[in-house]
């Protein structure tokens, strides 16, 4: 585990995080991941983080769009949150947030699980490597 400050913009993740944590424990297990996504849009908007949902993302190939990209948020133009609510993260997930990085360039990640038992995942992005935890 990478201690809070070797990792870039962590007083923005701890607010961010600090959300996360209110959000599930108001909702528990068992929503699906609009719900919670409609619970974080109040409790960043509530904390006064800026913030957009579902941005646009263009992934470009010599000039033009190859494909687009929604992330869940991108919160202050500084860091990506994608959230889950399925029984477990996987590998898939992890890949996903780390695609949303490479297209935007910005440096740090959180997903965001609202499974059985809570979990985030900061992934950075080194520009030599990936850090997760």
């Amino acid at each position: 585990m990478v201690d809070d400050e070797d990792f870039p913009e962590s007083d923005l993740t701890r607010e961010v995080i600090g959300a996360f944590f209110d959000v599930y424990n108001y909702f528990r297990p068992g929503y699906l991941e609009a719900v919670y996504a409609g619970g974080m849009a109040i409790e960043l908007r509530l904390r006064g983080i800026a913030f957009c949902r579902e941005a646009r993302l263009e992934v470009r190939y010599k000039g033009q769009v190859a494909g687009i990209y929604r992330p869940d948020f991108l919160v202050e133009e500084r860091l990506v949150v994608e959230l889950k609510a399925c029984a477990m993260v996987s590998e898939i997930d992890r890949r996903q947030l780390l695609n949303y990085l490479r297209t935007t360039s910005i440096s740090l990640g959180l997903l965001l699980h609202f499974g059985a038992e809570p979990h985030v995942m900061r992934v950075v992005n080194r520009f030599s490597g990936w850090v997760t935890s």
